[in-house]
């Protein structure tokens, strides 16, 4: 089986600015060793880098760029954008929206991305367990499996 942690933007943003939490390095190493795919969805690199391009913080922009080589890139694609519009669906007609109604709502285009992973993974779906490391749980977690990063570890 082929595991899976698929970065949420927080999560991201701390990977590309360890000082605000140095245990996060630490965290990435062991998921590494531990032979865990890290997974960099195309969504969390865009909602990072325009504010980081916002801040014109130049160095984080280049970390972030460095992480594709490491990391599983999860590009946006057809699939997970159809996913996305059935999720946002099902939780608006839930009464539990994750943003405005006019927002682009990056939360479900992230739960897409991460329950089709294993499809960029190259493994069968039953074949890929993939969590969301997260700041916040709150919405993720109605969408997908869902984790504060600081709860997931796997030995190698």
């Amino acid at each position: 089986m082929t595991r899976a942690v698929v970065l949420d933007t927080g999560v991201l943003g701390l990977v590309v600015h360890p000082k605000q939490r140095p245990e996060i390095a630490a965290w990435v190493e062991l998921l590494e060793k531990a032979g865990v795919a890290i997974c960099l969805p195309e969504i969390a690199d865009y909602e990072l880098r325009r504010e980081l391009l916002r801040m014109r913080s130049n160095g984080a922009v280049q970390k972030l760029d460095q992480l594709r080589g490491p990391m599983t890139y999860l590009p946006i694609s057809t699939a997970a954008m159809r996913l996305a519009a059935e999720l946002w669906a099902e939780l608006r007609q839930g009464g539990q929206p994750t943003a405005d109604r006019h927002a682009l709502d990056v939360d479900v285009i992230l739960a897409a991305q991460a329950r089709l992973a294993h499809r960029d993974l190259g493994a069968p779906e039953a074949d890929t367990s993939a969590v969301v490391a997260t700041t916040n749980v709150g919405h993720l977690g109605r969408l997908v499996a869902a984790q504060e990063w600081t709860q997931i570890a796997w030995a190698p």
